[in-house]
């Protein structure tokens, strides 16, 4: 690298139906990716060249990031200093605007990190409400959360059908067609899988009071594509009992693809977070990140 370029690595978050996904999308089209504003900021800081942003987490468009992450070397012109972190996070956000990104946090990192191949693991939670239809969400929470059913679910069922996704598996089963080149392995480390009670957004459940929110919460150092979101809604198949914890496990150890015509196999983009991207000397998360930064 030149003596005067550096890289970073940039954490940032976004509300994910105003985009394409976080990737960034040909110029050309009605609707770009977070990184094509990443990249179309960074550029208002006149880098050398022309730097572009390598995304650590891929997300699909309508799924939000809390906390994503990505690495940008910067060179800057003979005899400019490089950016301070605190410096190039403030520059960045200023020419986000108005766009619902927010660059969250920058630190200095070697030459030779990669911020998607030293993520040590990544962090997905899914909201989703029962006891209501989509008409019974309150507005705020219509682009954050899926009415999964109307019905309540067994959570006993669920709670047994989360410990059998732990662990290492062949997660064929809930692979989507469309998706993730043949040489993209199915077997991943499934650290955390919970099903757990939420709450809405709105202080004092300003809403139906049948409503329950939820959250779930997958932990893995990779996923295949759409993973999250079929195993989100295999788990509320089990507990509206149109699936059984037996039959996950069966599509487990066979990789048989699930079939149903009862209940949507993908829960829909919206009710997804990337929640926190964790590397070897810090796990950071988007609670973290709103504290304040100390000044040198």
């Amino acid at each position: 690298m030149a003596p005067n370029k550096v890289r970073y690595l940039v954490f940032f978050q976004y509300f994910g139906p105003r985009f394409s996904g976080v990737m960034a999308a040909p110029s050309d089209r009605a609707v770009l990716g977070v990184q094509n504003y990443l990249d179309m900021a960074l550029q208002k800081l006149r880098p050398v060249g022309t730097p572009t942003f390598f995304i650590s987490s891929r997300t699909d468009s309508g799924v939000h990031g809390l906390c994503n992450s990505a690495h940008v070397d910067i060179e800057r012109s003979a005899g400019k200093l490089p950016f301070s972190e605190d410096v190039l996070v403030e520059a960045l956000n200023l020419h986000l605007k108005p766009e619902p990104i927010s660059v969250l946090k920058a630190i200095r990192v070697s030459n030779d990190f990669h911020a998607q191949h030293k993520a040590l693991s990544r962090t997905y939670t899914y909201r989703l409400a029962t006891g209501g239809k989509y008409r019974d969400l309150p507005v705020f929470e219509r682009n954050l959360c899926w009415a999964a059913s109307e019905s309540g679910l067994d959570m006993g069922k669920i709670q047994e059908a989360t410990e059998l996704m732990l662990g290492t598996h062949d997660f064929s089963a809930f692979r989507s067609k469309n998706s993730d080149t043949p040489f993209k392995s199915p077997i991943k480390t499934l650290d955390q899988a919970d099903f757990t009670p939420s709450t809405s957004l709105l202080p004092n459940h300003v809403h139906n009071r049948d409503l329950q929110f939820w959250n779930v919460t997958f932990k893995s150092k990779s996923f295949i594509y759409k993973q999250v979101r079929r195993l989100t809604s295999a788990l509320v198949m089990v507990g509206l009992g149109i699936l059984t914890p037996q039959q996950i496990r069966f599509h487990l150890d066979t990789g048989e693809p699930l079939s149903n015509s009862r209940f949507p196999l993908i829960a829909p983009p919206e009710g997804l977070f990337l929640k926190e991207v964790k590397y070897a000397e810090r796990a950071v998360s988007a609670l973290e990140l709103r504290q304040p930064q100390q000044r040198s």
